[in-house]
Formats: C-alpha cells, structure tokens, sequence
C-alpha cells in the first residue's frame, strides 16, 4: 500500500512539474483577469454607445414572450415569460471583444513568429545540408585523385595499393 501512494505521489509530482500544465494554470488565472477588464470595456464603453441608440443597459433589453411581463421593485419577474435578449448580446459582445483581443495580441503575433522560426531553422538545415554535400564531394575527390595517383604508371608501384 505504501509503495502505491509513492507511486501516485511521485505521479501527481510529475504531473504537475511538466510544463504545460503550469503554462496552463497561469493561462487561467490571466484569462479570469482579463475577463474582468473585457466586461468593464463593455459595460463601460458598448454598453452607453449601444445607448446612444436605446437604453444605457443592455441587460433591460427584454422581450416580453408571454405578456404582460411585470417586475416588481427588485427587478424580479412577477408575471409574463421575458426574454433577456440584451443580457446575451452583452456576453456576446465580451466574448467578441475577448477573442479578437487574444487573437490579434496573442495567438496571430506568436504564429508569425513561430513559422519565422521554422523558416530560420529550414534554411540552417538547407545549408548544413549543403556543407554536409560539399564535404561529401571533397572527400570524393580527394579519394579519386588518390586513387589517380596509384595507377600513375611509374610511381607507387606496390606501394599503398589498399583498396579505399
């Protein structure tokens, strides 16, 4: 029993030591701060310019699907069925407002920069590629004028006549 819970706390240890599980942790902790400045820019800034046109609050946009809708002074629903349709307009404008922040902040600059990287990294493979070749071609020569060499008629007959 001893050797299993070592083995789960050793696993657990490993686990949460990789990399990206705490690149995820911090993903969210900045994302739930990130939300908070998201809706305060809605609720601040779209919010009163969708109100040039109606209502400051997008969350009183409603729709009354059984009528009369009535609240009381709470702004609970007493009678009527209401569709809150500005409360979802508003969410879908953070989440708009979130996506293309993360997009054009985050995710396009480092996909830039990532397949900058790649194409550093395939040129230096192209030209240790062509070093490689190069070396192979002198070591060829170098071989074949060896080789030249013994057969001259004259010099080197019986000497170093290994095979290369």
């Amino acid at each position: 029993m001893s050797n299993d819970k070592e083995s789960v706390l050793e696993g657990f240890k490993a686990f949460l030591t990789r990399g990206n599980v705490i690149d995820l942790a911090v993903a969210v902790v900045i994302g739930a701060a990130f939300t908070n400045v998201v809706n305060s820019l809605v609720k601040g800034v779209i919010n009163p310019v969708v109100g040039a046109f109606g209502t400051k609050d997008l969350d009183r946009y409603t729709s009354c699907l059984q009528s009369p809708c009535k609240t009381n002074a709470a702004g609970d629903v007493v009678s009527g069925i209401p569709i809150m349709w500005g409360t979802v307009l508003s969410s879908t404008l953070s989440f708009l407002i979130t996506a293309a922040v993360v997009y054009f902040l985050m995710v396009l600059p480092m996909a830039k920069y990532l397949a900058r990287r790649a194409r550093q990294q395939a040129a230096k493979e192209k030209v240790e590629e062509i070093i490689e070749v190069s070396e192979l071609e002198v070591l060829k020569e170098i071989r074949d004028a060896l080789v030249a060499q013994q057969r001259v008629p004259g010099q080197g007959q019986g000497q170093g006549q290994s095979a290369l």
